[in-house]
């Protein structure tokens, strides 16, 4: 049987939900301003190397520049405007490094889902990168976060690296073979679309011991139906809706 959930069950998607620009410093700050006590952020590799945040593998949606983000070198990247395309208020604020956005997670106290998102081809260079980083910004730091990803390669990296740091199995749907797979990536929790879930797999997946996540939640009458279910959190972009307080 896995313990009892640790965390926070509320979780800021992409840094701040839709109250900020993704996976920007802007909704880390959003997020503890709003009284929540963790958020979840993707991190990708630069071309020279840098993790840094960011969902897509390009740049054009959330900056203000083009181009796949393993070919740019983070100088260039870290001058583009990444807060604009949001709101004017946003304006001039900047893809973060994981190193700087770890570290204000820690100095805000905020619990952290931090999902290695690696470009295509880029899945070992990426989950080294950033388990080292997480291992050095959490040596001396509790709670420590949870480390999850879609690749199996990255939480084959995760799992050899950050042996005493929790893994969680992503996926879109529980499937056939899904549980055993976290199994022997020796993951804690599994993390599925709130859309495929059914109570039926969210008991299975409780049965076999392990914490059972969701994204994305954004309405009340959602959360409280996959709670009911012994969903453990949920991933949310609304902020707003969710109190902190809300399970």
């Amino acid at each position: 049987m896995q313990r009892p959930w640790p965390y926070p069950r509320i979780i800021g998607h992409r840094g701040g939900g839709s109250l900020a620009p993704a996976n920007t410093l802007a909704g880390l700050r959003k997020t503890a301003a709003m009284g929540f006590g963790a958020v979840e952020f993707d991190v990708m590799l630069t071309g020279d190397r840098i993790p840094i945040l960011i969902h897509d593998e390009t740049l054009d949606r959330t900056t203000s520049g083009r181009g796949a983000v393993s070919a740019v070198p983070y100088a260039k990247i870290a001058a583009l405007d990444a807060g604009a395309w949001f709101a004017a208020q946003h304006r001039g604020e900047r893809v973060p490094r994981f190193e700087d956005a770890g570290r204000l997670c820690i100095e805000l106290a905020l619990w952290a889902n931090i999902e290695i998102k690696p470009a295509n081809g880029f899945e070992r260079e990426t989950a080294e990168a950033a388990c080292g980083l997480i291992a050095a910004l959490w040596a001396s730091v509790r709670p420590r976060p949870l480390v999850s990803s879609f690749h199996r390669r990255c939480l084959e990296v995760a799992q050899s690296a950050l042996p005493d740091f929790e893994r969680g199995y992503l996926a879109d749907r529980i499937e056939p073979g899904s549980l055993e797979a976290a199994r022997a990536l020796g993951c804690a929790s599994v993390h599925c679309n709130q859309r495929h879930l059914t109570a039926a797999q969210a008991a299975e997946v409780k049965r076999a011991g392990y914490w059972l996540l969701c994204y994305t939640v954004n309405e009340a009458a959602v959360a409280r139906r996959l709670f009911s279910w012994g969903v453990d959190a949920i991933f949310t972009d609304r902020l707003d809706l969710i109190a902190p307080g809300f399970a």
